[in-house]
């Protein structure tokens, strides 16, 4: 059975992260990079979103008897979408969301002050568009 609270806290941290990485990007392109405070703080915010992504995308899958798909980022990402949680499109932004999420966690030297800058002004709908799918599968 999903445990709804434990989807809801982490659909609370990730807004929370949210608020976080738009405030991050309401800055301009120059004040943003002159302070690296803005990217460490913005890379910090994007994986811990990634991170709740998909431990709700593993406890769903988990507990709907969908283990097979709850153990590997990218397969998360395409199990919630075969299962009809999350649509063919998000799925797929989900399976980017992985890769990027691996990158953040074990290449990180290799992320530019300016790519975290062209995410969170331009790919946070993503992750908004998985919160609104995912509480509306928790309300039913």
């Amino acid at each position: 059975m999903i445990n709804k609270e434990f989807v809801r806290e982490r659909l609370l941290l990730i807004n929370s992260f949210l608020q976080e990485l738009h405030d991050l990007a309401s800055l301009d392109k120059d004040s943003f990079i002159s302070q690296k405070r803005n990217a460490a703080a913005a890379e910090s915010f994007l994986r811990r979103t990634l991170e709740a992504i998909f431990d709700i995308g593993r406890h769903i899958l988990a507990k709907s008897g969908y283990m097979d798909l709850s153990t590997e980022y990218k397969s998360i990402a395409k199990g919630l979408g075969e299962i009809g949680i999350i649509n063919k499109e998000l799925s797929e932004k989900l399976a980017q969301m992985a890769g990027y999420r691996n990158r953040l966690v074990h290449l990180y030297n290799l992320i530019s002050d300016e790519e975290l800058y062209n995410i969170i002004t331009s790919d946070l709908k993503d992750i908004e568009d998985f919160v609104s799918a995912i509480k509306k599968y928790i309300s039913n």
